[in-house]
């Protein structure tokens, strides 16, 4: 890891919360693709989807695209040749069973240089991101400069450099593109409705909150043939640098529900974790545990864990002056108190044997729904030209579990403003064309 001093513009030199969440203007001279260009005539509306890194998450994306019936993946890119082909072999089926074509062998791109090759392609109207975390911000830029649509999963970024990359990006595609950000959490309806409960004044002054993310250790395949370096991307979920540790992958989902429910950042955090029983060859931290101070002094502490023999759920709570809030990815979203309330009778207690932890976000119960919505909502976004702009908020949430990070890395409180002040930025020290 490193840490760079140059400068960035003043304009980013303090970001508060109202500047941070506004847009300006893009930049000129980039290429646009109309909503009636993308929809095509009746023969070929649908929107179409390239997917840049073909992992579990990808699939999973890209076939929730595809299964709103306005989509279709026709491109494929990865650094990967099995990755390439065992994608191909799942969207090929899925274009069958719809009578529409497999992916044409042009539109598969393979290694260091496949993201600006799929961003170029004349054949694509959007791409969905699913790179591991380090190479978002470039990865974004090249496709957002191609004049394409893009669904970026979380997190944007996983240092505050890239993140300010991420912001300008953004930034150039306000009112141009549509750019979504992998929260599917803000579309699932139980969630929507406690929101919605929350901001209308249903918890009443909120006091405190808590939220935890205790998940187990992701299994992923030994690789004995790969190189030393192969096998760290392709296990890049154990890898703090790729992935930003647990906190900043994993965590920011519920760390987003906090943002989201309180409506605000944290201006300062406090914190400790460490590694203490994970076995896997990585350096990923199994634990977290911070205290997050957001504006008006209200205290939410997040605890997340990640061990072979763990437990897993997730929970974001929330008390105030007249109720209390939770919801869980599986289990009660529900208000007690003066106004309660609880999606679908949800006040029965969370299971007694949680569901497994999906990689690939595959939930049931509360979350059911939200993948398919947010993949609506997106392909809607492009067809109808009210465009999605999602870089700020992704940005937010992103930099406020950087924020946690750094002050368990320190064990010390750490600022709002004294993290974006540092300029942080990771150097994975990988040379992909040497991979190549």
């Amino acid at each position: 890891m490193s840490t760079d001093s140059r400068q960035e513009p003043k304009a980013l030199e303090k970001i508060d919360r109202r500047k941070f969440m506004g847009t300006a203007a893009g930049a000129a001279g980039l290429m646009i693709i109309s909503p009636r260009l993308v929809r095509g005539t009746a023969a070929n509306s649908a929107v179409r989807v390239g997917l840049l890194g073909c992992g579990g998450r990808g699939g999973a994306d890209a076939t929730d695209l595809a299964e709103t019936g306005s989509a279709r993946v026709v491109a494929l890119a990865d650094l990967f040749e099995d990755q390439l082909q065992n994608a191909k072999k799942h969207f090929d089926g899925l274009a069958q069973s719809k009578g529409h074509a497999g992916v044409d062998r042009s539109q598969m791109f393979l290694g260091p240089k496949a993201y600006e090759q799929i961003a170029g392609s004349k054949e694509v109207d959007a791409i969905v991101i699913t790179t591991p975390p380090y190479f978002h911000p470039q990865h974004l830029e090249a496709v957002v400069a191609a004049g394409k649509h893009v669904y970026c999963e979380k997190p944007v970024a996983v240092d505050v450099r890239g993140a300010k990359r991420v912001i300008e990006t953004g930034k150039r595609a306000e009112g141009r593109l549509s750019l979504d950000v992998g929260f599917q959490i803000r579309n699932a309806p139980p969630f929507v409705e406690l929101a919605n409960r929350v901001h209308a004044g249903a918890l009443g002054t909120i006091a405190c909150g808590e939220a935890y993310y205790y998940g187990t250790t992701l299994d992923r395949p030994e690789w004995p043939n790969a190189s030393p370096v192969e096998r760290r991307i392709r296990n890049w979920v154990w890898d703090r640098v790729l992935s930003g540790d647990i906190i900043v992958e994993q965590n920011i989902h519920a760390i987003d529900v906090c943002n989201w429910m309180l409506q605000a950042h944290p201006v300062k955090a406090k914190g400790m974790g460490g590694r203490k029983v994970r076995t896997d060859p990585g350096d990923v931290y199994d634990h977290f545990n911070v205290v997050f101070c957001y504006p008006g002094d209200v205290h939410v502490t997040l605890n997340s864990t990640q061990f072979d023999k763990g437990w897993w759920d997730v929970n974001e709570r929330f008390f105030g002056s007249k109720g209390v809030s939770e919801s869980h990815y599986s289990g009660p979203c529900a208000i007690y108190g003066d106004d309660p309330w609880a999606w679908n009778g949800g006040n029965a207690p969370a299971q007694a044997q949680p569901a497994k932890f999906s990689a690939a976000g595959s939930f049931s119960d509360n979350l059911a729904q939200a993948d398919s919505e947010k993949k609506k909502a997106f392909v809607e976004s492009i067809t109808s030209g009210n465009f999605h702009n999602q870089a700020a908020k992704g940005v937010e949430s992103a930099l406020t579990a950087m924020l946690g990070r750094t002050a368990a890395y320190s064990a010390r409180e750490v600022t709002w403003d004294e993290l974006l002040q540092s300029d942080e930025e990771w150097d994975a020290k990988i040379d992909l064309d040497k991979l190549a």
